[in-house]
């Protein structure tokens, strides 16, 4: 059975007018079909009237069902969902069997939770850290090697470059061998490209620290779309928009760590490249432990899935793949999608942002402020800080308010006016206003990543979690590539003023774009309408697809459910 019958069972019970027997079974007892007609087997009391949501017997039990409905454990753990097929009306073969099966799905949370996701964490810090600690001292690696600044760029940039071929094989390992074979693929690789790196520690290898690079970018293919997978298949309603903040946060630190020790461990000794290589490697061999503990406790914690699921939205998704599932019908399926199409766009521009801003701050610094490598590095920390206390609190807000829209739009708009502030005071020659305004930026424009993930997450169910989000990243990478090579010649020709205007008028036009995404919360529909609640008010149905509704929610039809995002 997929998990398309039981939305097809429920649209007919709903349009038909039968009553909605999911609670009806709570006695052990089916009621008789008879020619479509429900003839109950004895008086329902009222728990069943309770669990059964019919508003009118719900009316004549009275003030006791209200005392009752509050007495019902708020967890509840199980909710009996018609197995699908008959109903009232039609239906194919096995008609009369699905008719009267039901199936108990069962949820939980289990503690190992929070062990898989600090795990993933941490080695998608040592990956971040890895993408900036060239960057944010671009001068001293230029100095070493013996090569441009625009070629140490490329050791950051080609973070973005790989990513976007590689992420269709990546979303397609992940759809269908699992979460595990992922995370290891994520940290196994990081961990080879660290010591790869070890040996590159010489005046005339940077070749061999670019492939190192390389493989570390190859890696970040198999991490940046996990977050909301990992939040979805592992955490609770309740709490799944904060899962997926804290798993990009581990990222967001990756890449603040990765602006404060570089400058630290590795100081600028143009008169000693001795000393400096000897300062470098201890920084690569460093990483390269770091990466290697963290292989394998991946071995050890990660698994594809708890036992049971821990949300009613991940527990009517079919345990595997139907036969005529297809990983790129699932990719038009997004792309069909206007609503998805708009975020793809504007999350791009938000998120290449971020990384041109990232990737180029050091020669900004530098530009306006002589000899401050280390202010460079504490600044672009202070940036990304701010950022994780602003992706915290925007998840804490999703999961207590489900406005997806409304805080996307208005943390789209923020960092719009923190660019501004940023662009306007980096050249007064006072280092401590840009800390601050630095801050204010990070805020808003890092609070944002996980704020796009949770809401692809919710504008496509029931596909693949880990199918947006790598496509949300790859638009990243594309828009960050373009960005970061446009902004660095405006930088370089003109002065910092030109390329951070040039990202304004960008960011501007994401707000646009943010704004005419209609919002349909369907995955968040599906876990309150079986709670018995009143799902949230959906709307942008997409042309030309026949919709239909499950527990009060409306899905769009698709050609089938992902297997990334089945228990």
């Amino acid at each position: 059975m997929v998990a398309g019958e039981l939305v097809q069972e429920h649209t007919r019970a709903e349009t038909t007018g039968a009553p909605d027997d999911i609670g009806n079974i709570t006695a052990g007892k089916v009621p008789e079909l008879r020619n479509g007609t429900v003839v109950p087997n004895e008086t329902p009391d009222q728990y069943t009237v309770l669990e059964s949501r019919d508003e009118a017997a719900y009316q004549l039990m009275g003030p006791n069902t209200r005392a009752l409905e509050q007495e019902i454990p708020p967890d509840e753990r199980e909710a009996m969902l018609p197995k699908g097929g008959g109903g009232g009306g039609g239906g194919g073969g096995g008609e009369e069997e699905n008719a009267e099966e039901k199936k108990c799905l069962e949820t939980r949370l289990y503690w190992r939770r929070f062990a898989v996701l600090a795990i993933f964490s941490l080695y998608s810090l040592v990956n971040s850290f890895q993408w900036i600690q060239y960057s944010i001292i671009t001068n001293i690696f230029s100095n070493y090697y013996s090569v441009s600044s625009a070629q140490v760029d490329w050791l950051s940039i080609v973070y973005m470059v790989a990513y976007i071929p590689l992420i269709f094989p990546a979303t397609w390992i992940l759809d269908k061998k699992g979460l595990k074979l992922t995370a290891l693929m994520g940290a196994g690789l990081n961990c080879v490209g660290a010591w790869v790196k070890c040996a590159s520690v010489s005046r005339d290898l940077f070749g061999v620290t670019m492939f190192a690079q390389i493989i570390c970018s190859v890696a970040q293919v198999f991490i940046l779309g996990l977050p909301s997978r990992i939040a979805s298949v592992w955490f609770g309603p309740k709490e799944v928009s904060t899962a997926c903040a804290t798993a990009v946060l581990g990222n967001q630190l990756g890449t603040a760590i990765g602006f404060l020790l570089p400058p630290v461990l590795v100081p600028n000794t143009p008169e000693d490249f001795e000393l400096m290589g000897h300062n470098i490697k201890v920084m690569f061999y460093g990483t390269a432990i770091i990466s290697s503990v963290l292989f394998i406790l991946t071995v050890i914690i990660i698994k594809d899935r708890p036992t049971l699921p821990p949300s009613y939205a991940q527990a009517v998704l079919p345990d595997s793949p139907p036969e005529d599932y297809s990983y790129w019908q699932s990719i038009a399926n997004l792309f069909q999608n206007k609503a998805f199409l708009l975020l793809l766009i504007s999350y791009g521009i938000m998120t290449g942002s971020f990384y041109s801003v990232s990737t180029l701050l050091n020669q900004m610094i530098m530009a306006c402020y002589k000899q401050q490598e280390l202010n460079a590095g504490r600044i672009g920390l202070t940036l990304v800080v701010a950022g994780m206390v602003g992706s915290i609190i925007c998840g804490l807000w999703l999961d207590y308010t489900k406005t997806y829209k409304m805080t996307t739009l208005m943390v789209y708009i923020l960092s719009f006016l923190g660019m501004v502030i940023f662009t306007f005071t980096l050249d007064l020659k006072n280092i401590y206003l840009v800390f601050f305004t630095a801050g204010v930026l990070g805020f808003f424009m890092t609070g944002y990543l996980p704020l796009g993930f949770e809401f692809g997450v919710e504008i496509t169910y029931p596909e693949s979690e880990g199918t947006s989000s790598g496509l949300l990243n790859a638009f990243a990478q594309i828009f960050g590539i373009i960005f970061t090579l446009i902004q660095g010649q405006l930088t370089t020709v003109y002065n910092p003023l030109a390329g951070n205007l040039f990202l304004c008028a960008w960011i501007f036009l994401g707000i646009l774009l943010t704004a005419l995404i209609k919002s349909e919360l369907k995955r968040n529909n599906i876990n309150i309408s079986v709670e018995g609640k009143q799902p949230v008010p959906t709307e942008c149905p997409q042309e030309g697809s026949t919709k239909e509704t499950t527990m009060g929610a409306k899905l769009e039809n698709s050609v089938s459910f992902s297997h990334e995002t089945s228990v």
